[in-house]
């Protein structure tokens, strides 16, 4: 046990964390893994990756633990660790502790809106929309409060200048009144010009993009999910909320390591709407869970979600079947915003339209990362795909820790991954 792991288990009164078994491979589950011929790795290395994945995973941040990385196409790595529920630090020890598995559904947070940006995408594509017409252009009462001009394109680059939602629009019950939520988003005021600039929008973007989606096609952005990624890719899990009958199969998420300290918890209070502990409980509410919120909710397994970034990595075809045009899968990768401070996430961040993208020394998928493209999500969901090194990467977590020295293991796994598919 190192310095990292044994102040990850001290028990310190601050630290939220969760019970870490003595035998992980009691709670390790394998799904199914390709022969790694043609792949250029090893298993020996690929086991270097799962061995980082599972010191992350003994830091105690997350209760449950789900990785698939392909590599030229195959799968070279689908696994989980821990529990869907019953794991988390306020739980009792006593508490039932289904395992999470490979086909065990969780939540993207923020990484949802990499799906949403490419099915905005894939509807220009189609004529549906265009990322240059504005947002009144299907919605005319949003034009209120000087908010004419915004466009579809601003909202993916995250330039639109709205980027925080009215607190009464994080009540739940909205969920089941799209047109209540439509009033208070075309209620908004904006905090700046439309298109000058670039503040991440947490939730509000998915909002206004679900429902111009609505009105652009006579169809839920849930549906329209459906018809063009899931069924033609032959997905299982990749939806914007699951079937009230489904609620209890998701994977539920905890908040774990130390308080966030200050300006950190108040920069993420304002970007959120809620704090981190208040957005935990709310993605675990039935309502959350069976609803639909375009930049927050789409539930599905790191084997899916690799799929779908293997799509995109391949130009948009997967497995023989065209989902995108390449140059509409090019037109949503390139660069939008070079290493501008992001006045929400006060970072220097490269976006494309909708993704973000990696950089060279360090980026946000790690090291000599100037080709990867992808999101990342509340807050240890990393999800990309880089062409230099042939991988789609999903790493799912259900464990929500802000500022802990799990971080160093995160670090150190982002590094071994990029290492080994050198």
């Amino acid at each position: 046990m190192d310095f990292v792991e044994w102040l990850s288990r001290a028990p310190f009164p601050f630290m939220a964390r969760c019970r870490i078994p003595l035998d992980l491979d009691k709670v390790t589950h394998r799904g199914p893994e390709d022969a790694l011929d043609g792949t250029g790795v090893t298993r020996e290395a690929v086991e270097r990756v799962w061995e980082a994945s599972r010191a992350l995973y003994r830091t105690g941040i997350t209760p449950a633990l789900q990785l698939c990385i392909r590599r030229r196409g195959r799968v070279v790595l689908n696994r989980s660790l821990g529990h869907a529920r019953g794991n988390a630090p306020d739980d009792r020890e006593d508490a039932e502790k289904p395992p999470a598995t490979p086909g065990t559904p969780i939540n993207i947070f923020s990484a949802a809106k990499l799906v949403t940006a490419m099915l905005i995408h894939k509807l220009d594509e189609q004529g549906s929309l265009h990322l240059e017409d504005r947002v009144c252009d299907y919605i005319p009462e949003f034009a209120r409060h000087g908010k004419q001009w915004i466009t579809l394109r601003h909202l993916l680059s995250h330039r639109a200048g709205i980027p925080n939602v009215p607190t009464e629009a994080m009540d739940l019950d909205l969920l089941r009144r799209p047109e209540e939520m439509t009033r208070l988003l075309c209620e908004m005021h904006k905090s700046s010009r439309a298109g000058r600039l670039v503040a991440y929008h947490a939730i509000s973007s998915g909002f206004v993009l679900g429902e111009v989606v609505r009105r652009a096609t006579g169809m839920s952005i849930r549906d329209v999910l459906a018809r063009e990624f899931r069924e033609p890719l032959g997905l299982s899990w990749l939806h914007f909320g699951v079937a009230p009958e489904e609620v209890s199969q998701v994977a539920l998420n905890a908040v774990t390591g130390p308080p966030a300290p200050p300006p950190l918890k108040q920069m993420l209070d304002r970007a959120l709407g809620h704090s981190v502990a208040e957005i935990v409980a709310l993605s675990n509410d039935p309502r959350f869970l069976s609803g639909i919120v375009p930049s927050g909710n789409v539930i599905t397994t790191a084997h899916d979600l690799s799929a779908f970034l293997q799509c995109l990595l391949d130009g948009g075809r997967f497995e023989g079947t065209r989902i995108f045009e390449e140059r509409t899968v090019q037109h949503a990768l390139n660069e939008a915003s070079y290493r501008v401070i992001d006045l929400t996430l006060m970072l220097p961040l490269r976006f494309g339209l909708g993704p973000m993208l990696g950089d060279s020394p360090i980026g946000i998928f790690g090291p000599h990362t100037q080709r990867a493209f992808g999101h990342v999500g509340l807050s240890n969901v990393f999800c990309w795909a880089d062409p230099a090194r042939e991988i789609a990467v999903a790493l799912l977590t259900t464990g929500k820790p802000i500022a802990s020295l799990h971080v160093v293991r995160l670090f150190q796994w982002l590094g071994t991954v990029n290492e080994v598919f050198a």
